[in-house]
């Protein structure tokens, strides 16, 4: 790709799933440093032992909720990532202003630290539970994007660029409900769904990590990017979970039961990409929608299907076929990795 080539890079919350992808795809390119900050000590350690051939890869202790270590974290970097938040739907409702110390505040100070440092690019990443949230996290990322897009009016003489990408659920990130059925199936031949009639949005960690990417160097100012992806029904994931589990352990599928047992406090049943006024006003290219800021003229974007044409939203979204889930599964290659 070249983009990052002599260039230097910070990803905040650099040690989780997203994180951690963008530093292996980015060092492709030959970057002159990359910084990873994160409050994680023993991540760290792991990426050291990992990444020892590398000298030019630093690593930061800190906080996105202290202003000051960002500021000194982001001193002479061209481009920043930031990834850090707290993204456990149960988690930020039981601990609110937590959620809005991190989430909020937090992308806040990343923002006022690449202004004072004049970054090149910022990027943001985003949840499509900041669509009419119904849970503290997806209210929290939500307040983010909304500082994300209005900061392009603070730039001011620093001429910063500030994007956002809108990921559905990463199919084996951190936490990911994947890896968990696993664990269930192989201790105790059962897993637990929330609801059967439960809905999402899914992407793979490559998927995600190119989009991140690619939204880097489209970004002109204030945009948010949204990957084109299917929706899965959670039983359907859950029974090719079983199906390919079964196969590995040498297991009946027949022995697995699926217990439903009931949505989680803030969870939703179905999940959508973009707002109803998105859609009148977002771009189209073949593998993402662009949403221009709503206050800066419209860009231009290479490989645009339509400039001036409003996207038309299907109503309800069909699930993929069960068929399908399983080749995104084997696609997504995280279950016996």
């Amino acid at each position: 790709m070249g983009f990052f080539r002599d260039k230097k890079v910070l990803i905040v919350g650099g040690t989780g799933t997203i994180g951690h992808s963008l530093l292996k795809f980015i060092l492709n390119d030959g970057p002159r440093v990359i910084r990873v900050f994160s409050r994680d000590e023993h991540k760290q350690f792991e990426l050291q032992q990992c990444y020892y051939h590398y000298d030019n890869i630093r690593y930061l202790i800190g906080d996105v909720r202290d202003a000051e270590r960002l500021k000194r974290a982001m001193q002479d970097i061209d481009y920043v990532y930031h990834c850090a938040a707290m993204k456990h739907v149960p988690a930020c409702e039981y601990n609110p202003f937590e959620a809005v110390q991190t989430n909020v505040i937090g992308t806040q100070n990343v923002i006022l630290a690449s202004l004072e440092n004049k970054v090149k690019k910022t990027v943001f990443i985003s949840t499509d539970k900041a669509i009419a949230p119904t849970n503290t996290y997806g209210a929290s990322k939500l307040m983010a994007e909304r500082l994300i897009s209005a900061a392009q009016f603070q730039a001011g003489p620093s001429l910063t660029k500030f994007a956002a990408v809108r990921f559905g659920n990463v199919m084996g990130s951190r936490g990911s409900v994947i890896p968990l059925f696993v664990k269930q199936i192989v201790e105790n031949r059962k897993i637990n769904i929330t609801s059967l009639d439960m809905v999402r949005y899914m992407m793979t960690l490559d998927q995600a990590t190119e989009l991140t990417l690619k939204a880097m160097r489209y970004a002109q100012g204030g945009e948010v990017f949204v990957l084109k992806m299917p929706i899965v029904k959670l039983v359907d994931l859950a029974n090719a979970v079983i199906k390919l589990t079964s196969q590995k352990i040498g297991i009946d599928p027949k022995t697995v039961v699926i217990n439903e047992i009931g949505i989680r406090p803030g969870e939703k049943l179905f999940e959508e990409l973009m707002t109803e006024e998105e859609y009148l006003r977002a771009l189209e290219l073949d593998d993402m929608y662009i949403i221009p800021n709503e206050f800066i003229k419209k860009g231009t974007y290479t490989g645009l299907i339509s400039n001036d044409k409003p996207i038309c939203k299907v109503e309800k979204e069909n699930p993929i076929h069960f068929m399908e889930v399983e080749k995104l599964l084997k696609q997504a290659n995280i279950m016996w990795s």
